[in-house]
This record gives structure tokens, C-alpha cells and sequence, in this order.
């Protein structure tokens, strides 16, 4: 019974550290819109089910970032294969939200986390900056906070 709580406070710290991340750099856009690489977005950097023309409330918005946080933090429980300190589990579940599942089940981050080198897949963070084939300051600055987060305890 305890454990389960534990693990319920776990799950909450975590997912609120991840909506912390992902909502400071995503925004909140209730109207579609065509992000810097061309692809079509809305409310907090959700893509899947985006067109053009829509608008979303803000409660909608905060369903669709739930859903999304929930598949992102799912990839990494799936792929991770090492245990995750609670701040390392949120700051690559706003990593996965942001650059999606199949790139990180292909990056050298995930090989060198599942090597049992923590310090080195954190550091991998910093180069996943470019959208597009160019270097964008938003993600300079949001891969920092990640990599802050993730690095928390090395």
C-alpha cells in the first residue's frame, strides 16, 4: 500500500516537473498555426491531430498536453532500461514530447542511459538544438533546463 503511494507521488512530481518544462517552452496557442519547420500546431506543441483553422479552448489545450505528456513519459518508461531519478524521468519525457518517440529510441542518449552512463546521455541534450537543418535559440534554452534537470544528483 505504501509503495503505491510512493509511486503516486513519483508519478505527480514528475509529471508536474515535465508540464513545467514543456508549457515554459511550448506556449499555449489555441489556434493552429504552422510551427518554424512547417509543421502544422496547436495549443501546447501538439501536432498529431492539428489542421489549420482549428481553435481549441483552454481546457482542450490542457487535455490534448496531458495526453501527449502521458504518451511522451510512456516512451520513456518503455525504452529507459535503467531506473530514472525522478527529475532525469521528467527532463527526458519534455525531450521526448518535443522530438518524439522514434528519435529517441534511435539516439545516442538513449544507448549511453541504457550503457549506465547518465552524465554522458544529459549531455546529449545539448546537441539536439536544430529544427529544420538550423540551430534555434528556443531550443538552445530549453535543452539547458533539460540538461539541468536531467544532471540533478550526478
Amino acid at each position: 500500500m505504501l509503495k503505491k503511494r510512493v509511486a503516486a507521488i513519483a508519478l505527480t512530481a514528475t509529471v508536474s516537473m515535465a508540464t513545467a518544462v514543456v508549457t515554459l517552452f511550448e506556449g499555449n496557442e489555441p489556434e493552429a498555426y504552422v510551427d518554424p519547420v512547417g509543421v502544422v500546431t496547436i495549443c501546447y506543441g501538439h501536432t498529431e491531430s492539428a489542421k489549420l483553422g482549428q481553435t481549441h479552448t483552454d481546457a482542450q489545450c490542457d487535455e490534448l498536453l496531458k495526453a501527449d505528456l502521458g504518451k511522451a513519459l510512456a516512451a520513456v518508461d518503455r525504452h529507459a532500461q535503467v531506473q530514472l531519478p525522478i527529475e532525469r524521468r521528467a527532463a527526458l519525457a519534455s525531450f521526448v514530447f518535443n522530438v518524439g518517440e522514434g528519435a529517441f529510441k534511435r539516439s545516442t542518449l538513449l544507448r549511453k542511459l541504457n550503457a549506465g552512463d547518465p552524465a554522458g546521455a544529459c549531455a546529449e541534450l545539448s546537441r539536439w538544438v536544430y529544427a529544420g537543418g538550423r540551430k534555434l535559440e528556443g531550443l538552445v534554452r530549453r535543452r539547458q533546463v533539460e540538461r539541468e534537470l536531467c544532471e540533478v544528483g550526478l
